[in-house]
């Protein structure tokens, strides 16, 4: 779900950027570039999540492995 929570965001900062350049509003401008940043930063973190995740199932998977061998 953060993934396209990161996704809306960036698109919404797009928009936020190019209106903004297009009406001479640096306000709206850098605002858009704050969202698209906020973007990134949530579609990385939940990337990071997920590896984490991942890694942690499979090192249960070997301990689950170890104990059913013995």
């Amino acid at each position: 779900m953060a993934d396209l929570d990161g996704k809306l965001d960036q698109v919404k900062g797009d928009a936020k950027e190019a209106l903004g350049d297009v009406t001479d509003n640096k306000s709206l401008e850098n605002e858009g570039k704050a969202d698209q940043l906020g973007g990134d930063i949530k579609e990385k973190l939940s990337e990071a999540g997920d590896a984490i995740k991942d890694k942690a199932n499979e090192v249960a998977g070997k301990i689950q492995d170890a104990r059913d061998e013995n």
